[in-house]
């Protein structure tokens, strides 16, 4: 069961960095070009977020079937980071009466900094399973 969560933990870091940079492409392009915030941002901005907690719980369960280890500590200090920025930060420009592109793209560009030194942390490369 344990190698079960690990490997879906692994496996889903690409999905969360792949939503982060297609959201910071979006949101970068739409604060450039000075559009109103539209609903592809609000999607994209709750997918991302939604995965990256997602990506959270897998991560509770990885920690509780497997072998702790120190460096795990700043593995969950930048995780719970990354997803507490990017809720906080896409909530407020949700409640905002003219929601824009900046807060979302600070979060998710904040959120996608800390996820890669989350892997960091624990001696992993951002795109390989092997410590570096």
């Amino acid at each position: 069961m344990e190698r079960i969560f690990f490997n879906a933990h692994s496996g889903l870091r690409y999905l969360v960095l792949l939503a982060g940079v297609l959201a910071i492409a979006y949101f970068a392009f739409g604060l450039a070009t000075k559009r109103p915030f539209d609903k592809g941002g609000r999607i994209l901005g709750a997918s991302f977020a939604g995965l990256l907690h997602l990506q959270v719980l897998l991560g509770i369960l990885v920690l509780v079937t497997r072998f702790y280890y120190p460096a795990l500590i700043g593995h969950i200090v930048m995780m719970v980071a990354a997803a507490g920025v990017s809720q906080a930060l896409i909530s407020v420009n949700r409640r905002k009466a003219q929601p824009g592109y900046g807060l979302p793209l600070a979060g998710v560009g904040l959120a996608v900094l800390f996820i890669i030194g989350g892997i960091m942390a624990i001696g992993r490369g951002v795109f390989t399973s092997t410590a570096m």
